[in-house]
């Protein structure tokens, strides 16, 4: 059946990947839920603000490396080599000099001429190529690294978000719930205010979550597309090499 539209647009539950942690990991996590304090303006503003920076760093650099490669001249490169070893011997017949030898009837002197001018080309060519196949290598490299810190990343985005929403759902079942009963008793505008600032806070700090839940969606997309990148550099230095 057709998903509705605001259905494909929702983020996934978080909760889903806990299983995906070790236990110590997980005992981390909920040591860590306990030290949040919803009311604490500074701490929620700056909740998981370096694992957002790191994620943003990786999407530029990701970025950047597609910007700075240039495959398509890899590709005139290697076709340089294709034409040029597939016309060999054919560029001196058009030009009438290889006719010239022939009616001298020394082939064996023009074949030589024709393969010495073929062989500095394609050296030349090869020379270019080596120098692309370094580059491709390091990149291919680089790449695996990149893969593995936005592994990190995203695990540590799952971690600060497990570790809010426990921490969120307690208040709220908890010192939020008690603050409701106690205005709804005693009626007073001191009381009601103090529910309505943690209310506030709590509502934050769910924010301050969807906004590492939005960064962590983009770590995810981030790791297929950090592998298309090597794939491509791979498939290149392949044909390379070949």
């Amino acid at each position: 059946p057709e998903v509705p539209e605001r259905e494909e647009k929702k983020i996934e539950p978080v909760e889903m990947d806990e299983k995906l942690l070790t236990d110590e990991e997980k005992k981390a996590v909920e040591e860590f839920s306990h030290k949040i304090d919803v009311r604490d303006t500074n701490m929620i503003l700056q909740y998981g603000a370096a694992a957002q920076k790191s994620v943003a760093g990786f999407s530029e650099s990701a970025l950047n490396n597609v910007r700075s490669k240039d495959l398509g001249e890899i590709g005139q490169d290697l076709s340089r080599l294709v034409v040029e070893l597939k016309g060999f011997g054919k560029e001196e017949d058009e030009k009438g000099i290889f006719g010239f030898f022939k009616k001298k009837k020394n082939e064996l002197e023009a074949m030589k001429v024709a393969y010495t001018k073929a062989e500095a080309n394609v050296d030349k060519i090869a020379e270019v190529l080596e120098g692309h196949q370094v580059t491709l290598m390091k990149d291919i490299a680089m790449l695996d690294q990149m893969y593995e810190l936005n592994t990190k990343y995203y695990k540590e985005l799952t971690m600060y978000i497990l570790a809010g929403k426990k921490r969120l759902n307690q208040v709220r079942a908890n010192e939020l719930e008690q603050l409701r009963q106690k205005a709804a008793q005693s009626g007073t505008q001191e009381d009601a205010q103090a529910y309505n600032d943690l209310t506030n806070m709590c509502s934050r700090f769910e924010k301050k979550l969807h906004d590492l839940e939005l960064t962590r969606m983009i770590s995810i997309q981030m790791g297929p597309q950090t592998r298309l990148i090597q794939n491509n550099d791979t498939l290149m230095l392949e044909k390379i090499q070949s």
